[in-house]
């Protein structure tokens, strides 16, 4: 039996209802896993002679973790990935993608309190960063203790957020800040 072999998807002939090879939902060998929305990887570290593992999420370009990989007993080829290593790959993979999560947000999402001017209480001024390639800006947003929002403004992204900025915008009557 001859396969005919796919057209590139870059050729005209490609059509989108042709069949593609399937990439397996879940794979187990010895230097490829594929489960639970993760791809281990063993590659060879372009550092030494020794082997890196990559892992990617699924959807991902990119990996979200690489480092390096146990060799196997003769000292020239990788261990073999098994369960137990894979989970703990996923699970470390997993943190790294958390914790650049709460980094991202930690920059692009400020909170401070500052005191009413008319003394009843406490104001929370918030300043949440909007990136954007083409225009890029941030919200000024005041709200008060019970959580209802009293004013907001549309403010540069490099708005420095800051007791004394936040005491002066509610001072100044929630005016745009220059």
């Amino acid at each position: 039996m001859t396969e005919k072999p796919l057209p590139s998807p870059d050729t005209a002939a490609y059509s989108a209802t042709e069949d593609l090879p399937e990439v397996p939902e879940t794979q187990h060998d010895a230097r490829l896993w594929r489960d639970d929305g993760w791809t281990a990887r063993v590659i060879k570290n372009q550092d030494d002679d020794g082997w890196a593992v990559e892992m990617i999420k699924d959807g991902e370009a990119e990996p979200a973790l690489v480092g390096p990989w146990t060799m196997g007993r003769d000292k020239k080829n990788p261990k073999p990935l098994d369960t137990g290593a894979f989970n703990t790959l996923v699970k470390t993979a997993s943190e790294v993608l958390r914790r650049h999560e709460q980094q991202l947000h930690a920059m692009l999402h400020k909170r401070v309190t500052v005191d009413s001017p008319s003394g009843d209480g406490e104001l929370a001024v918030t300043l949440d960063i909007v990136p954007s390639e083409d225009d890029p800006y941030a919200l000024l947003t005041a709200f008060d203790a019970l959580g209802e929002q009293l004013a907001q403004v549309k403010v540069a992204p490099n708005f420095k957020l800051g007791k004394a900025n936040a005491t002066a915008w509610v001072e100044d009557g929630f005016r745009r800040p220059n």
